[in-house]
């Protein structure tokens, strides 16, 4: 199935998860913020919250520095 990540369609797995999505782009979940067609997801719904064919995810990254 096709999702939409920050503009870029990508092909995933039917059944696949926010926090497994998040993991197979090599990012840790905790640093990860998720909206999904439209409603920003709690960290506590990445585990449970299972994308569709046609999801639109944003993926915000906060990065330290200085």
């Amino acid at each position: 199935m096709k999702v939409l990540c920050n503009g870029e369609a990508q092909e995933i797995a039917s059944g696949t998860r926010v926090a497994d999505y998040i993991r197979q782009l090599g990012l840790d979940i905790y640093s990860v913020v998720v909206e999904c067609d439209g409603r920003i997801l709690t960290r506590e719904e990445y585990g449970s919250h299972e994308l569709q064919d046609g999801s639109v995810l944003e993926l915000i990254r906060f990065v330290g520095g200085g």
